[in-house]
């Protein structure tokens, strides 16, 4: 298909959402001094900018990043995400919004490494520029579940997969769920970070069903809705599933999912949810 381009919605809710578990996810290996490995499937153009034709055409930005961007008092999980965005608009203004990749990359220490895949046409050069020289990036134009084979496991043992489709797909999460399957088997001790949007709320629910009936252990579900889940079709919220989450990773999303809804929310709607759909035995 290949049809969807992030452009249009860089540095929305779902993104600061994403990017902000994103930014604790790496924070938590860099704790150990081992070298890790962050393999990004779906990696999209590495950076937007918020004055292009796309991102101006519906400015999702402005409710997602814009209402934190001059927010006081933000909480330290907000206030290090931020603090990564502020990095690539040193002058104050707005324009900027780094992807999955630039935050991933800014996070790494020497000796870290980054794999990032992405297969849309339009989306690769801009990636592939944005990494040009780097050594501790590798950039393919690969599909992103292809991906997980050929890279996996890695030989620092230590890391983090994060799987962010398009969901262009009927059947993505049936894919994820195959993933999450391959990823296990070839690699138990890796960390994965699904994200996956709310729209029709009967998909997400059924995919976290199929996770509960698995025998992977360790899955935490953490989840931001902004609108109400029986509202008409758009997508209402967000969720991110990690496997092998981080020690004490469920008490600072505890207290950082509600900081980020009052932050995003609009008027009284919202809701939070954070839930173990497997723990380690």
């Amino acid at each position: 298909m290949l049809s969807y381009r992030h452009g249009f919605h860089a540095g929305n809710f779902a993104d600061v959402f994403k990017h902000v578990l994103l930014t604790q996810l790496v924070g938590a290996l860099r704790r150990k001094d081992k070298p890790f490995c962050l393999l990004d499937t779906h990696a999209g153009a590495g950076r937007y900018d918020l004055e292009s034709a796309v991102a101006r055409k519906n400015r999702e930005h402005a409710a997602g990043i814009g209402r934190l961007w001059h927010r006081p008092g933000l909480g330290p999980e907000l206030a290090e995400y931020l603090a990564e965005v502020r990095a690539l608009n040193l002058d104050g203004a707005l324009r900027w919004y780094p992807g999955s990749p630039r935050i991933a990359r800014a996070l790494l220490r020497p000796g870290d490494r980054l794999i990032l895949t992405e297969l849309h046409p339009a989306e690769y050069p801009p990636l592939k520029a944005e990494f040009a020289g780097d050594r501790q990036v590798a950039v393919h134009r690969m599909d992103g579940y292809v991906g997980l084979k050929a890279f996996l496991p890695p030989p620092e043992r230590r890391g983090l997969v994060l799987i962010d489709p398009a969901f262009e797909r009927q059947d993505e999460f049936e894919r994820l769920i195959e993933a999450i399957r391959v990823i296990h088997r070839r690699w138990a001790g890796g960390m994965i970070a699904i994200w996956y949007p709310i729209l029709d709320r009967a998909p997400s629910l059924r995919f976290q069903r199929m996770l509960r009936e698995s025998d992977i252990p360790a899955i935490l579900c953490a989840e931001l809705g902004l609108y109400p889940y029986d509202a008409p079709l758009g997508m209402h919220g967000c969720g991110m599933i990690v496997v092998n989450p981080p020690w004490r990773l469920d008490e600072t999303l505890n207290r950082l999912l509600p900081e980020l809804l009052e932050a995003l929310r609009v008027g009284e709607h919202g809701q939070t949810r954070l839930e173990w759909l497997a723990t380690a035995p």
